[in-house]
């Protein structure tokens, strides 16, 4: 599925939902590593954008997402709308990130 058939609202441009499939999902859960902890608290001496984490959470929110659209594809969908994030933190240093939507299927409109 292209990205491109996502979307965070519940309609897609140019397409017309023929069918909804129901909620798809995507869900990782990360620690971080003693190297990277230990490299941010260095970042926050100096201030500013901390990237070890920055890069960390692109990362794991890429990861659900592309967990999302295979779960999506499986079900049989070309779209997901109504895309939403969610995180938790499971425990000290462990976080959950969960991407969901509906998959739907669109046709043209």
């Amino acid at each position: 599925m292209q990205p491109v058939m996502t979307t965070t609202t519940f309609t897609l441009d140019g397409f017309r939902i023929t069918k909804t499939l129901g909620l798809v999902r995507g869900i990782t859960v990360r620690s971080r590593s003693i190297f990277g902890t230990i490299g941010a608290s260095l970042q926050t001496l100096v201030g500013g954008n901390i990237t070890l984490f920055t890069e960390l959470c692109e990362k794991t929110r890429a990861e659900a997402f592309d967990m999302m659209l295979l779960h999506a594809e499986q079900m049989g969908a070309n779209a997901v709308v109504g895309i939403r994030y969610d995180a938790n933190e499971v425990m000290q240093g462990v976080t959950e990130v969960l991407c969901y939507g509906t998959a739907v299927v669109v046709a043209p409109a």
